[in-house]
């Protein structure tokens, strides 16, 4: 068995239907009264202590003499948790350091765009003086590059339960958490005097397509991270503490910076913009909403500042020379951990697989190491590389900071598939074995928590079959099993078949089967059957308790929408299931065949079952080939996979036989022919005609 993290999802999955988040603007929810009230639900004295600390920052604030920033400037180190479900959300390490690019910009005045603000507040554009940087030792001292990655389904959620899944000390760390969604805003925080007495809250989340200016976001979404540190340093909207900009009760608010004129807020661009009497607004403010932020204000710049240096949710201990030393930020970066990512871990003979380093910190040598490939060796930081032999294949990485060298290698970073694959016809009924292993199939199992695996006892024939076990834990999860590669060159009528058993637990739940085919060994996928919970898929009543099928609960159907497309050497299918809650899903009697299926010169090398003649009206055979003596079992059914006649069971020599079809009291339409013999199931339509 082939295992691997690879996922390719087709449009308008459950998971993506879920990952289509809207545009939510720049929006914020920095005052939401939610927020405290969860904070201190349980702590009647929590709000006491609030106010005190917000008594304490106002005081600092307003006798604060800024007599730092700018040139001197203050080093804050800044650790990335992207919680994610193996979707988009699972952003790259380059959009995360284009994240700090764009924070270090904004807040030091190097953002090219400053020289454009209006005229009137060019002399206010503030360099803050405060500079991001990655964290390079995690709590417990440890190597990293400032990013962790959880798996959870939480990322959908983007709430306080998502933020509770990891989380680094406050003092020494400006936690920023990543996530699908961000509780319904591009992202959110709270002021230092209202997170003073609850750390575990204390850091900033934001949406996935909000950070950054590339791979999921873009230049005008790239500021809402710097718009957020600026209510983590006690700033407020320009237009006051309110989420809602626009209104015209706004004017009756302050920002409590005497150099950011009263303002209604806006969403828009409308540089010339005046309100609440102000001669022009500062749109282009980053405490916005519009899409056009260039600026802090020096008078929010000394807040800020004053926030930093405060004791209040212990600010003033992460800019620290001790802190910066503790995170590993107060020098250069050194060389601690290499290792390598590539786009995927399976290939056919011939194709192309790109592997990247991803080591940290500072390298500026390297040297790839590439057994059996082309190239067999590279100094460049992402590489493509091809196989020209079939079988599993090391990869190596040396990499260097010009002080220091580090080695990592897989032995097993690449396997390589025939591109020209078996011949037909291919049944399975997995009866040879008590699991995939050293089998021709691929689970993708990116949850790693067990995937598509054999089972003995329910089986629609013998005893075995595929379970893909499925609790009300795994909703929006995509499992996936995928077969080895089949040479379909030269075929016609090629036909995939196969039986499954299916429950819901709930009559909501609206679990998804889908088959792919691919021409090109598994790069690209096609959709070609879709089976819902709701409707086809379901063959049993609802289930509480874990599913397992009767024997009349299995139902076969046909996948025959192959087109000439798909009939080259290097043909692939895939089964794709999206749990939404439901219960477990059996498949058995896997079989692809092609060829002229019901000609009597069929190449029989290449059928499954041959029927004569097919279409028929009141007789017909099915050519059974038999390579050892044993029991066979015949089944015409419906295309539902429901017995049209009583199954029947004969015992068979070695060598081709022809057994009688009982058909002549049979309604004219398409059946399915099913044989079961020793060695596994294989499955023919026939066609009976209207009797004249």
């Amino acid at each position: 068995m082939r295992r691997t993290a690879l996922i390719i999802l087709f449009p308008l999955s459950l998971a993506q239907l879920k990952a289509q988040a809207p545009d939510l603007g720049n929006s914020c929810s920095a005052n939401d009264p939610a927020f405290i009230q969860r904070m201190y639900r349980d702590d009647p004295a929590g709000s006491a202590r609030m106010a005190i600390a917000k008594d304490a920052l106002d005081a600092r604030t307003a006798g604060f003499v800024n007599d730092r920033g700018g040139g001197d400037g203050f080093v804050i180190p800044v650790v990335f948790h992207v919680i994610h479900a193996h979707g988009p959300e699972n952003i790259s390490d380059a959009q995360i350091i284009d994240a700090i690019r764009v924070m270090n910009e904004d807040f030091n005045r190097e953002n090219p765009d400053w020289i454009d603000v209006q005229p009137e507040f060019l002399d206010l554009v503030a360099d803050v003086g405060i500079t991001f940087r990655l964290a390079q030792l995690d709590p417990n001292g440890n190597c990293t590059n400032g990013i962790t990655r959880t798996v959870s389904d939480l990322t959908y959620e983007g709430d306080f339960e998502m933020t509770q899944l990891i989380q680094w000390p406050r003092n020494r760390y400006l936690n920023i958490w990543v996530g699908q969604a961000a509780n319904g805003a591009a992202g959110y925080t709270n002021y230092p005097w209202v997170l003073d007495g609850s750390p575990n809250s204390d850091g900033i989340v934001v949406q996935a397509s909000y950070v950054g200016s590339i791979g999921t976001s873009n230049p005008g979404r790239s500021h809402v991270l710097s718009h957020e540190v600026g209510h983590w340093l006690n700033l407020k909207h320009c237009w006051g503490n309110s989420n809602d900009p626009g209104l015209e009760e706004n004017c009756g608010m302050d920002d409590d910076v005497q150099d950011t004129p009263l303002t209604i807020g806006w969403t828009s661009c409308a540089l010339r913009g005046a309100s609440c009497g102000s001669a022009l607004d500062n749109i282009e403010n980053y405490m916005e909403y519009a899409g056009c932020r260039k600026m802090f204000t020096i008078g929010q710049s000394d807040r800020m500042i004053a926030a930093l240096t405060s004791p209040v949710a212990q600010r003033e201990e992460l800019w620290q020379q001790e802190n910066l030393e503790l995170t590993g930020v107060s020098g250069d970066p050194a060389l601690c951990s290499a290792r390598f990512v590539s786009d995927r871990r399976q290939v056919c003979v011939g194709q192309t697989i790109t592997f990247s380093d991803a080591s940290f910190n500072n390298v500026t040598e390297r040297t790839w190491t590439f057994p059996g490939g082309e190239p067999a060796s590279s100094s460049e930081a992402s590489v493509s590389v091809t196989y020209a032999i079939p079988g599993n294949y090391a990869v190596s990485l040396n990499v260097s900071d010009g002080i220091s060298n580090l080695t990592t290698s897989d032995p097993i970073a690449v396997e390589v598939l025939p591109l020209s694959g078996e011949d037909l016809p291919m049944t399975e009924g997995f009866e040879s074995g008590n699991s995939l292993e050293g089998t021709q199939w691929t689970v993708v199992d990116p949850f790693e928590d067990g995937g598509f695996a054999v089972v003995s006892g329910p089986a629609s024939s013998g005893t075995r079959s595929i379970r893909l076990a499925n609790n009300e834990g795994l909703a929006g999860r995509i499992d996936e099993l995928i077969s080895g590669t089949y040479d379909l060159s030269g075929m016609t009528d090629v036909e995939l078949s196969f039986r499954y058993a299916f429950a819901r637990r709930e009559p909501t739940n609206d679990d998804r089967l889908r088959i792919f085919v691919s021409n090109d060994c598994g790069t690209t996928w096609s959709l070609r059957k879709q089976l819902f919970a709701g409707s086809f898929l379901a063959t049993a009543p609802d289930h509480l308790a874990p599913f397992v099928p009767e024997p009349d609960e299995w139902v076969g159907t046909q996948v025959a929408n192959i087109g000439e497309a798909s009939w080259v050497t290097g043909f692939r299918f895939k089964f794709e299931f999206e749990s939404d809650g439901g219960n477990d899903l059996y498949l058995d009697d896997i079989n692809l065949r092609g060829g002229s299926v019901g000609l009597d010169d069929h190449d029989a090398s290449r059928a499954a079952l041959r029927i004569v003649p097919n279409p028929a009206s009141q007789a017909a055979q099915v050519i059974v080939p038999m390579e050892h003596p044993g029991s066979v079992r015949i089944e015409i059914l419906d295309l539902l996979g429901h017995a049209a006649i009583e199954p029947w069971s004969v015992r068979l020599a070695a060598g081709d036989h022809r057994v009688d079809l009982p058909i002549s009291g049979s309604a004219a339409g398409a059946y399915l022919v099913k044989v079961t013999t020793p060695t596994g199931s294989r499955t023919a339509r026939l066609l009976v005609l209207e009797r004249q």
